[in-house]
């Protein structure tokens, strides 16, 4: 398994600088990673360092709480797409999905969605499982489906918890086999990451990916 390739090597603190992110993009050229992600702000940044090679340019929409209105996720995408990135992570709307107004989480998710598939982009919808009933995940999952997203992830690593294996199981069991599904939050060691992929995970949103393929190159 050539776990570099599964790997979005990430950088989302809020104190991240330009020179951390010239390091991370780096890092991903050199164990050719499949993405970085990084906040909206170094998409540019970004894309400039990483232009020509294989590695995409992740960014984050309605990031953390997913709690902005469908209007500024959408623009957010835009303006992302438009600094470079290739990959957008969006979150849905937790509080409407806690309650059941699925219809205005799938119109969010569809929005954001289209945007990204216009401009050849693809979108991963983080469900947020550390704050979510299993009833809950499945529903976000389908809506998810429905909207024709690329993935569904687990968490934005900002919440109470992040991926479980019970929770990858579970939404990979949901979407079946075409869809993606993306592992993120608490993913230290290479341990961690082969249980992630076991459980049905196919990219794995870490901030630990160095020390993940140097672990699985001693295995």
């Amino acid at each position: 398994m050539d776990i570099a390739r599964l790997i979005d090597h990430t950088l989302l603190k809020p104190e991240a600088t330009p020179e951390q992110i010239k390091q991370l993009c780096q890092e991903a050229l050199t164990y050719k990673f499949a993405s970085v992600c990084v906040n909206p702000t170094h998409v540019k940044l970004a894309a400039e360092l990483l232009q020509g090679s294989e590695v995409e340019v992740c960014t984050v929409v309605g990031f953390p709480l997913g709690a902005n209105v469908t209007a500024t996720k959408v623009f957010e995408t835009q303006q992302a797409l438009n600094d470079g990135a290739t990959e957008i992570d969006m979150v849905i709307n937790i509080g409407a999905l806690k309650a059941d107004d699925n219809g205005l989480v799938e119109d969010d998710i569809s929005h954001v969605v289209n945007k990204s598939h216009q401009h050849g982009a693809i979108c991963k919808v983080i469900i947020e499982t550390a704050l979510l009933t299993d009833e809950e995940k499945i529903t976000a999952c389908q809506l998810a489906q429905k909207s024709r997203a690329d993935f569904v992830k687990t968490s934005t690593g900002f919440s109470s918890q992040g991926a479980t294996v019970e929770d990858v199981a579970l939404m990979r069991k949901t979407v079946g086999p075409e869809m993606g599904v993306k592992a993120s939050g608490g993913i230290k060691n290479y341990s961690d990451a082969k249980s992630m992929v076991a459980a049905g995970a196919n990219r794995l949103g870490v901030s630990a990916g160095v020390k993940i393929v140097k672990e699985a190159q001693q295995q």
